[in-house]
């Protein structure tokens, strides 16, 4: 993607003499991965950067090289150019409106379809199977060579994004882009491991109290799990440990649609949505405030557990009624 705001993006960087990138909450490999990429690329062009991050960072990202520099929230006033990744909206930074001061740039790069084109410049390819892939292109357009660091950083933006290169959205331009990075030299073996391999033993346990809250419904089209506050607290497991697993509902066999539920605290929820072959989980996660991409998606409710998972069960019910949306 080389558009006129992908263009307006790489010169207001260019321009930046200091850039404060942040990335979303319940960080992912592609955000993480795109952040610390474009981030250490930039440093490479002799200017000052921040990394910003609401949420502690998973355990299987902190092998990344600059994932120690990732701060919470700002300490103070941030720099004059603010740049969102994988970010629909400032929300989903953590950031409120009147935290930004009206004369900061700011800038989005992203590859959600439900982006809200928020910012001055807005860089938004919804075809991009991760936004590591558009941080690929920031990257060249700048003129910094692809070290190794960087290209570890985009090969785990696009490896986790695109669930090991299986997902639909994996694309010509992803295998391209993966080969592009493995010339560097960089250890895909030890990628994969870190990213995929080493699980706590907390997760795991996690993983065994969600198979045992497994709901089908709708003549098992779809499978709902749930997590509660009493269930993380028994296995000893943070939120950021759940992530994925709603895969393992996914992959059974005639399911179109599964739904996590997790509970963050008593009256809120959160949920995360995937769909196999047609039904757009992006559409259904709007409704309620979210959104994401066709076949991956999430939202909030201030909501109890149980009526949570009365309303999602109606919504991706009427949405399998409807049929299929391709």
């Amino acid at each position: 993607m080389k558009s006129e705001e992908m263009l307006r993006l790489v010169n207001e960087l260019g321009k930046a003499p200091k850039v404060a990138l942040f990335s979303h909450v319940s960080p992912d490999g592609d955000c993480i991965g795109s952040m610390l990429a474009l981030g250490l690329a930039l440093e490479s062009l002799g200017k000052e950067v921040e990394f910003y991050n609401p949420d502690p960072l998973p355990h299987n990202l902190t092998f990344l090289p600059g994932a120690t520099r990732i701060r919470r929230a700002p300490a103070g006033k941030t720099a004059p150019a603010l740049l969102l990744i994988d970010c629909a909206d400032l929300a989903r930074a953590g950031l409120k409106p009147d935290q930004v001061p009206g004369d900061t740039l700011l800038l989005s790069l992203d590859h959600h379809i439900s982006n809200r084109h928020f910012a001055g410049v807005n860089v938004v390819d919804p075809e991009a199977a991760a936004t590591g892939e558009l941080v690929y292109q920031v990257v060249l357009e700048l003129g910094v060579p692809l070290g190794r660091d960087i290209a570890m950083n985009l090969y785990t933006a696009l490896v986790t994004d695109t669930g090991s290169f299986q997902y639909g959205n994996t694309s010509v331009r992803t295998h391209l882009i993966a080969a592009k990075l493995l010339e560097t030299g960089l250890d895909l073996t030890y990628v994969h491991h870190q990213v995929f391999d080493q699980k706590p033993l907390a997760q795991v346990r996690l993983l065994q109290r969600a198979l045992a809250s497994l709901e089908p419904a709708y003549e098992g089209k779809f499978v709902l799990m749930t997590l509660t506050g009493e269930d993380f607290a028994a296995c000893g497991a943070e939120d950021s440990l759940s992530e994925g697993l709603v895969n393992q509902a996914r992959s059974i066999q005639g399911v179109e649609v599964a739904v996590l539920i997790r509970e963050v605290e008593p009256g809120k929820v959160k949920l995360g949505l995937r769909s196999n072959l047609w039904l757009d989980v992006n559409e259904i996660a709007v409704r309620f405030g979210g959104g994401g991409h066709k076949r991956a998606a999430g939202c909030s409710m201030n909501l109890s557990v149980a009526e949570a998972k009365r309303r999602i069960t109606e919504a991706v019910g009427e949405a399998l009624q409807l049929g299929r949306s391709d």
